[in-house]
């Protein structure tokens, strides 16, 4: 299936694996890759020495195109960019929009620049700076997302940009490629659905609670780090949001001592960490240290396996998901399925 995207980025399928922070490592963007799609690996939660280890991983995997996922606000971002730009990253995706700078930099190096945004006046600023595609991700999307749904937003931005764009939040199978194309996008991006494979490497007991979990498990708050997040319900989320400042507080010392020493991060740098999350919010101070603390949480559930410590961020079609496949099985079925949809629709002279 041929799209502005595979043609953009020189993959064979119109499927986009997301940068997920602890849970797009090198063996499951290699998996994506060698199956035909972009795999994207997550830098935000890596140092920089990490970051090359990682790519050259994948590297060593496959030899097919993949990217890498920045934090554009981060200290680091420059240096982080010239590992990509030395190594021969194909793609540099970025979940906050990066600067007219940065884009420049990344194109003239012959990167393909690729944002994520969530509103439309976000994906005509990046598009006139100059970025090659956008990721359009709805609020059924899994972690900090948006109000505006899917089907609203995608539209919108297809209208006002000229460049491809890819649709995230809600996809999991061959009727939601379909749908996004129809709609006027290049392809679609998926994180919840390649984190239930069985290349992912998110521990078993972790993948067991979002395949139990229904459509009504998920859920948006705000009570981890004072922004909307989407997530499973679990009891570390419900005692947040119903624990007053002082209960919400107490809560979020007692865990940040724990996570301070897993992290080796002192007291000031976990409090400047969480400031420089606020982004102009009016944050409490448990939600200060919860903000610092979010890639903890989340590697408590991710990389430990922990579902009562850590926070657990999920798109809402991990209630639609029941099984664990291989990204090659994954991807394989989308398409059987996208094909299947396609000749089966109504021609318009029936």
């Amino acid at each position: 299936m041929e799209t502005a995207l595979t043609k953009l980025v020189g993959v064979r399928h119109p499927i986009v694996q997301t940068g997920m922070g602890w849970v797009a490592g090198p063996r499951l963007v290699s998996a994506t890759a060698n199956a035909g799609a972009l795999g994207i690996l997550a830098s935000a939660t890596m140092t920089t020495e990490q970051l090359g280890r990682a790519v050259r991983e994948v590297k060593s995997r496959t030899e097919e195109p993949f990217g890498v996922n920045l934090r554009a606000d981060a200290s680091d971002a420059r240096e982080r960019v010239r590992i990509i730009i030395d190594e021969g990253v194909r793609v540099a995706s970025f979940a906050l929009a990066p600067s007219r700078e940065l884009i420049a930099e990344l194109k003239d190096a012959g990167v393909v620049v690729i944002p994520s945004i969530g509103a439309r006046r976000h994906a005509e600023k990046v598009a006139a700076w100059g970025a090659d595609a956008v990721i359009v991700q709805g609020g059924e999307g899994g972690g900090h997302t948006g109000e505006v749904a899917t089907t609203v937003l995608l539209p919108q931005v297809v209208d006002a940009v000229g460049i491809p764009v890819i649709a995230a939040g809600g996809f999991h199978d061959g009727r939601g490629l379909v749908a996004a194309l129809a709609y006027g996008a290049a392809g679609v991006a998926m994180g919840t659905r390649f984190l239930l494979t069985s290349d992912s490497t998110v521990p078993d007991a972790v993948k067991a609670k979002y395949l139990e979990a229904t459509v009504k498990d998920i859920t948006v708050t705000t009570a981890v780090d004072g922004l909307p997040h989407r997530m499973l319900r679990t009891e570390l989320v419900a005692s947040l949001e119903g624990a007053g400042r002082l209960g919400a507080l107490a809560r979020a010392v007692r865990r940040a001592a724990g996570f301070r020493k897993i992290s080796g991060l002192t007291w000031p740098q976990l409090v400047r960490d969480g400031l420089a999350m606020k982004h102009g919010k009016d944050l409490t101070w448990s939600q200060v240290l919860l903000a610092a603390n979010t890639p903890m949480l989340l590697r408590a559930s991710m990389v430990e396996g922990r579902t009562d410590l850590g926070v657990m961020a999920s798109g809402q079609v991990a209630g639609l998901i029941e099984d664990l496949p291989s990204c090659e099985e994954l991807i394989n079925r989308v398409l059987t399925e996208a094909a299947h949809v396609l000749a089966t629709l109504p021609t318009a002279a029936g």
